[in-house]
């Protein structure tokens, strides 16, 4: 789909252009969970915290044709749930006991005997925990919180990054977070993506987040610094799925496994490093795909400085070390808008630049942060999102169909 956008200020001497980037048919089956990051919308019934220590312990008789195995042979039998591997570690533990005795291995089982199992509880299981992870509370109240998340921090447990999570430091901090699905998580940020998001503290408050997300009247604005000279503005129109060549990644995707995803940008500057050109561009998502901003801008031959995964996607072109070893993303979530869910009120916040981007941008040669507020989109389009009349950006009626189809839940650990 091709759409002609109004030109407007861009850097200064940038050309101006009209034309947006599509891929595929026109996305008017946008699913009604699309404006959750990582589809959680389809998840927020699900994952309820559980506490540290073990689960009860499970007894069971051993049927008749059983009698003689070896014990390991036998617990893999009867208790199905569990792997070899851990039902092994649990009797190297002393965790399983026949007739009442520890046990070992290797042991035949006699006729009749029962066996009592004691199981600690599983990595994921235990991810659900408080943890005293620091968190860098913008604004609370008793049915929000906006946190401005550093980057290195994981959202959510996931694996490899079981623990020290912000979901971890939620249920430390708010104890009533423990009853809520996700602990109020309602959308993401990439590991080594900075900025805010907002996290519900009640049901009901995360609810109502929920379906603002669905109908796209929570804004979120993003500052990226990509590679090349970004055309002044536009759209990028390209459905987004797993690879199909690595299914860590995410991609642009054609048929049924893409999901309809689009980024509006403009761009607010650039520079040359090392006789490469670099834009800064602002980012406003009217969806919400796992690594959306990273993947369409590579998609269009910009990716992002420093992103370990699709950065090669700049193609030959020898590019010279970032300054001080900069290694992440240049990706900051440095705005948010909302309607309150309790009083109404449309609200906004703004997150400064984190220390090392905004070293990258002076050492890039960037004109200064000044410029981020001065000549990023129209103020007046992004703060007429939070009226009562909920403005939606490029909103259709066939854009809010239902869509059942989960992504997968690892994208943390290959943030």
């Amino acid at each position: 789909m091709t759409r002609t956008v109004i030109p407007g200020a861009g850097a200064p001497g940038a050309q101006n252009s009209i034309r947006d980037y599509s891929l595929g048919d026109a996305p008017d089956d946008a699913a009604a969970s699309e404006g959750l990051d990582d589809e959680l919308a389809a998840e927020d019934a699900g994952g309820a915290p559980r506490a540290r220590g073990d689960e009860a312990p499970r007894s069971v008789q051993v049927p008749d044709e059983l009698a003689g195995e070896r014990l390991d042979k036998v617990l893999a039998k009867v208790f199905p749930e569990f792997s070899r591997s851990r039902l092994q570690g649990w009797i190297e533990e002393q965790r399983v006991r026949v007739d009442g005795k520890p046990a070992k291995v290797r042991q035949p089982v006699p006729l009749g005997a029962t066996i009592e199992l004691v199981p600690d509880l599983l990595p994921e299981q235990l991810a659900f925990a408080p943890e005293p992870v620091p968190l860098d509370i913008v604004y609370e109240d008793d049915a929000i919180v906006v946190i401005n998340k550093p980057a290195g921090l994981v959202v959510h447990p996931a694996a490899g990054n079981w623990s020290g999570t912000l979901l971890n430091g939620l249920l430390h901090r708010y104890g009533d977070a423990a009853g809520l699905p996700r602990a109020g998580i309602v959308h993401r940020l990439d590991k080594d993506t900075s900025g805010l998001m907002v996290v519900a503290r009640t049901l009901e408050a995360q609810t109502d987040l929920v379906r603002q997300l669905q109908a796209r009247t929570v804004k979120r604005r993003y500052l990226a610094l990509v590679w090349g000279n970004m055309a002044d503005e536009g759209t990028i129109d390209a459905p987004i799925g797993r690879d199909p060549r690595e299914r860590t990644r995410m991609a642009v995707v054609k048929g049924a496994s893409g999901k309809p995803a689009r980024t509006h940008f403009r761009r607010i500057d650039k520079t040359l490093w090392h006789n490469q050109p670099v834009s800064a561009i602002h980012c406003d998502l009217e969806t919400g795909r796992t690594h959306q901003i990273r993947v369409h801008c590579a998609h269009i031959g910009h990716p992002l400085l420093g992103d370990p995964v699709y950065g090669h996607a700049r193609g030959k072109r020898s590019v010279a070390a970032l300054p001080d070893g900069f290694a992440r993303q240049a990706l900051h979530a440095w705005r948010l808008g909302l309607v309150h869910p309790v009083t109404g009120r449309a609200m906004q916040w703004r997150a400064e630049v984190p220390d090392d981007l905004d070293a990258l941008i002076e050492a890039l040669g960037f004109g200064g942060k000044e410029d981020e507020d001065e000549a990023g989109f129209d103020e007046d389009m992004f703060d007429s999102a939070y009226t009562d009349e909920g403005y939606v950006i490029g909103s259709d009626e066939e854009d809010h169909e239902d869509d059942d189809e989960d992504d997968e839940q690892d994208e943390d650990k290959h943030a």
